[in-house]
């Protein structure tokens, strides 16, 4: 119904011309909060109105008579009817929707992917997890948020560049050493030499016994083979960063997680960038010293502070970096940015953008786009669980992943928006009932395929078989709502949120269910019955379609 819809548009802009030149660009559709008052509603006229010195229902009256004339409007429209002070109410014909199917079956695993292809590149830069343990149930959320706005994009035609940034060297990476090292010599939790900073966690131990093994371990990023030597801190420092990278590459894979590239905090260093942003910022009159500091004037561009970037021994703060980061970003061509971030990152927004401004090569305000979520809580048998075995302190991803499933912990991680706290309830998880969404919406899509199973015939005659039958209340419901699948797609890569997605396959899987309640499938009629086959078969089309977006799996059995 996508191409019903823009032919429907375009009469419609041109009618406002007509009523008002230049008033074009206020032709739109709007969804009726209520069923019964049509499919497409209209408030053209009341923005018209005191501009024409007119009543807004005057103004809506003669819009209705000229768009009754109109092409796509005599075909496609069964009424339209003007409501309140002005509104303009437009309902469809039956086959306007049942075009839709058609559509849906035609266009497959395409149906509201964008054929163009946008001209300016996007980098995603997500997980970002520095290898000191395991990864999360946070990492979880953020790897759940990043992977399916990159989809989003895909179906709009952008060109995705998957980014995964992550430092091996610095305090942390130092402590990480420190513990393995420990372990290695027999030391742990709890006796008196095991050092008051290390990690915790079981997988310590689990690294150390590995580096004596002399094992090799290999990620998608970097391979290193253990010498042994428990003297060597530096080979220490190796073998468990690559360890660890590879339990967190092991973990993506089993979320289906995939990057294109691993770009180290610790390059920006070596390869003299952060000296260079740093230079650049200088040469811009944009830095100060003070307190033997050197000081960015951020509060040129909006911060409230001015902000260090050298401390007065010499060493840069942490923004300095990110700032060195995204400048690279830039120079390597991508046009636009986000960053799917933890809440504890909001203070370095506003500076990391001035330090960006202030370089004065040309990177656009707002740049980078930000998507920052809060951390989320496990609850289990109505308690929340706090530890790991595995990581010392917190719930990790693979545990979430070994106590549910992956397309449950994806499902439910992007079920809200990302900004909102989130409880992550196992048991609710593990529930096959409506409760559980993602049972709901998969059960929804194999319940379509047992049908199809049930009837037996060849799938592909559906694409052109007779769709007149369908003209009750649910399937019209139905047909409209798989209509407005395109658009939810739009709207929720524009405001890069997934959770749309999510909503809208639980109302489609709801619809479907109600649908399903309503009417009989494989009915003796058989025009009547190829229509509602083709009906469903589009639908579990759509729920695929949608769930592969989240990446989500769609069964055909449950």
């Amino acid at each position: 119904m996508l191409s019903i819809k823009n032919n429907l548009l375009a009469d419609l802009h041109a009618g406002l011309e007509r009523l008002s030149p230049g008033a074009g660009d206020k032709a739109a559709f709007e969804s009726p909060k209520m069923a019964e008052h049509g499919d497409f509603a209209c408030t053209a006229a009341m923005q018209l109105a005191k501009g024409l010195k007119q009543n807004p229902r005057q103004v809506a009256e003669a819009l209705r008579a000229d768009l009754l004339t109109q092409p796509a409007f005599v075909r496609w429209v069964q009424d339209i009817e003007i409501a309140g002070p002005g509104f303009i109410n437009i309902r469809l014909k039956p086959e306007a929707k049942q075009e839709t199917v058609r559509e849906v079956l035609l266009a497959g695993t395409q149906y509201g992917v964008h054929s163009h292809v946008e001209g300016q590149a996007t980098v995603v830069e997500f997980v970002s997890a520095n290898p000191t343990g395991p990864l999360h149930v946070g990492h979880g959320r953020q790897a759940a948020l990043g992977d399916a706005i990159c989809n989003l994009f895909v179906t709009q035609g952008v060109k995705v560049y998957r980014e995964f940034y992550y430092n091996d060297a610095g305090v942390q990476i130092h402590t990480l050493a420190t513990s393995t090292q420990a372990r290695a010599k027999g030391i742990k939790p709890g006796d008196a030499a095991w050092p008051e900073l290390a990690y915790n966690g079981d997988y310590i131990a689990d690294i150390a016994a590995d580096f004596l093994a002399q094992k090799t371990v290999k990620s998608d990023d970097r391979e290193f083979t253990a010498s042994g030597n428990i003297d060597d801190l530096d080979a220490i420092r190796q073998f468990a960063v690559a360890y660890l990278r590879r339990e967190q590459d092991l973990d993506l894979q089993a979320f289906s997680v995939r990057f294109d590239n691993y770009y180290l905090e610790s390059s920006l260093y070596s390869s003299g960038r952060v000296d260079a942003a740093v230079a650049k910022l200088t040469d811009a009159g944009k830095t100060f010293e003070a307190d033997g500091a050197l000081w960015l004037k951020s509060t040129d561009y909006g911060d409230d502070k001015d902000r260090v970037m050298k401390k007065s021994d010499g060493t840069y703060t942490y923004f300095v970096p990110d700032v060195a980061y995204h400048l690279a970003k830039w120079e390597r061509g991508f046009g636009r940015a986000i960053n799917i971030q933890g809440m504890d990152h909001h203070g370095t927004i506003a500076r990391v953008r001035a330090g960006l401004q202030a370089a004065n090569m040309g990177v656009p305000q707002g740049y980078p786009d930000y998507v920052l979520h809060t951390m989320v809580r496990v609850m289990r048998n109505g308690e929340e669980v706090k530890i790991s075995k595995r990581a010392g302190s917190y719930v990790t991803l693979r545990d979430l992943i070994e106590w549910t499933s992956a397309d449950a912990v994806r499902f439910f991680l992007l079920s809200r928006k990302p900004d909102t706290e989130y409880i992550f309830d196992i048991d609710l998880a593990l529930a096959k009932n409506n409760e559980n969404p993602v049972y709901y919406v998969q059960y929804a899509h194999a319940r379509i395929c047992s049908v199809l199973a049930a009837w037996g015939g060849d799938e592909a005659t559906l694409k052109t078989v007779d769709l007149s039958p369908l003209t009750s209340p649910q399937a019209q419901a139905l047909m409209l709502l798989i209509a407005k699948y395109p658009a939810m797609l739009t709207n929720a890569a524009s405001g890069f949120a997934p959770h749309d997605v999510a909503f809208y396959l639980r109302e489609l899987a709801a619809c479907y269910h109600s649908y399903y309640d309503a009417e009989r499938i494989l009915v003796e009629d058989e025009a009547v019955k190829g229509a509602r086959l083709g009906l469903v078969a589009a639908t579990a089309q759509v729920l695929h379609n949608g769930l592969a977006v989240l990446g989500v799996s769609a069964p055909r059995k449950m």
